[in-house]
């Protein structure tokens, strides 16, 4: 009764809505199981990248600046006492650079977390021409996890880390890079965030032959640098009530470990418990806009490998 109420309140996603959630503690022997964490060098990343060392994976995080990614592996090492934490410098923006990190990896992978996500006030597009908010949280993920395809080793579970930002928006598949009027930073990111939970239910469609299970997820008002540097208002004024980076990262760390969430794929999860993909009637999209998206995300990053998704002739 009291999780059917926060569901539906913007109090749910406050430290508040946790807090009032049950949450025991994950303590499954990941020992054996290789991870990938990309955007690990701080907040939510940081944390699952942490967690998953402490319970016994094999952890490689995935950052941009080599100075910073090593010193935090150091932190965690000696945090967790685990020294099977590595590292791996790739900046996800740059669809050349998910090549090389995807050619880099070895196999077998058990855990693909795809957390690495900003928030930009102003558009901005990389040196390879697309629009950067979109290419790091959406087009770099998709190409990254279709190379990693073939190097998962089931039971293999892949974590998309969206918002519940998400909800306000619809995918706009003839305008991904946010061309057309005005740009809004937030909106481009809630798009992208949308653009993920699709993402999710394509890959569990087309993974489920293979045993790997895919999941999406929001974390809910997390206190981590990319709120306070990409919204300081927003950081401002909520910060009594938002989550601790660990109270955030919980329902990722949970996904990747717990025997429950092994037994389905493609759903959208929230402290630990899967949740509607739509609150809006006008944020939903159709059959061919979820086909066209694969189709467009696979032109962008010149992807044409062997997962496929039907797309419309044309």
């Amino acid at each position: 009764m009291l999780d059917a109420l926060f569901d539906k309140s913007l109090l749910g996603y406050t430290s508040l809505g946790y807090r009032l959630r049950p949450h025991r503690p994950i303590e499954t022997d990941l020992e054996g199981r290789i991870a990938i964490v990309t955007g690990a060098t701080s907040g939510l990343g940081r944390e699952t990248a942490s967690e998953l060392a402490r319970l016994g994976a094999t952890v490689t995080l995935v950052g941009r600046n080599p100075e910073k990614t090593e010193r935090v592996a150091q932190e965690i090492r000696k945090s967790t006492g685990s020294s099977k934490v590595a590292t791996a410098i790739a900046d996800l923006s740059s669809m050349a650079e998910v090549r090389a990190l995807a050619g880099r990896l070895e196999p077998p992978i058990h855990l693909l977390i795809n957390n690495a996500g900003v928030l930009l006030p102003e558009r901005s597009e990389t040196t390879e021409g697309i629009e950067s908010t979109f290419a790091t949280n959406l087009l770099g993920h998709f190409l990254l996890t279709n190379l990693l395809v073939e190097k998962l080793e089931r039971p293999a579970r892949i974590i998309n880390v969206s918002s519940g930002g998400m909800y306000s928006q619809r995918i706009h598949v003839d305008d991904l890079q946010m061309k057309q009027g005005r740009y809004d930073g937030t909106i481009a990111y809630a798009r992208t965030k949308r653009g993920q939970v699709i993402l999710t239910e394509l890959w569990a469609q087309l993974l489920e032959p293979k045993g790997v299970v895919v999941h999406s997820m929001h974390p809910g008002w997390a206190d981590t640098p990319g709120v306070s540097e990409s919204l300081p208002l927003f950081h401002k004024l909520t910060k009594p009530l938002l989550r601790t980076p660990a109270e955030g990262a919980d329902t990722i760390v949970w996904l990747a470990a717990s025997e429950e969430a092994g037994r389905s794929s493609g759903q959208f999860w929230h402290d630990r418990r899967p949740r509607p993909t739509h609150r809006l009637r006008g944020t939903m999209e159709t059959e061919s806009e979820r086909r066209m998206l694969w189709r467009r995300l696979a032109e962008l990053s010149d992807y044409s490998g062997p997962m496929s998704y039907p797309v419309p002739a044309g």
